[in-house]
């Protein structure tokens, strides 16, 4: 049955295959680049088919993915710090940072590094329903770069709702593959 939702969260990934001032065009183009598939989610594919980890090598991702997580964390405070300052340069780092990680981050959650596994705060939801995380993935990576192209352009107000925008995303998975938030 594992083996099966694998397969199932493979082919829902394929499936999936991110200055703007306010301008549709440009997020539109965001969204477009953050839909297809990157070698990171192809990557992310491979690992999703396999096999559960040996539980040294999982327990190194799950660690992995944790650091990924408060990576990305620290940079979405840092760019709400950023915005309240009027300091673009910093927001701009933030987003990069986070836009970089998020196409990543579906492949950090393989078979064998839940919470059967070892200390996390990831549900077992997430290997439990995979389309349904897929989705949420695919949510983030449009979110991300959204909040990416709209912090290369000047417009706060734009950069500002594009920032808000991603933490309603990341809170739509928390509240849904999370413990704790």
């Amino acid at each position: 049955m594992t083996k099966l939702f694998s397969i199932f969260a493979v082919l829902a990934l394929a499936a999936c295959s991110g200055s703007n001032d306010g301008a549709t065009s440009n997020v539109a183009s965001a969204q477009s680049d953050a839909n297809k598939t990157s070698p990171a989610i192809e990557g992310a594919m491979i690992v999703a088919a396999a096999a559960p980890l040996p539980k040294e090598q999982a327990l190194k991702l799950m660690n992995e993915r944790h650091e990924n997580y408060e990576k990305i964390g620290k940079a979405m405070r840092a760019a709400k710090k950023g915005i309240a300052a009027n300091d673009l340069p910093a927001v701009r780092s933030a987003a990069a940072q986070i836009n970089a990680l998020a196409p990543r981050a579906a492949g950090w959650f393989p078979a064998g590094t839940g919470p059967d596994v070892g200390k996390t705060d990831a549900k077992a939801e997430i290997w439990q329903q995979p389309a349904q995380f897929a989705d949420a993935m695919k949510q983030f990576r449009v979110a991300a770069a959204g909040f990416n192209q709209a912090a290369a352009g000047t417009n706060l107000p734009a950069i500002e709702a594009a920032h808000a925008n991603l933490g309603k995303t990341c809170k739509s998975c928390h509240d849904r593959f999370r413990k704790g938030d």
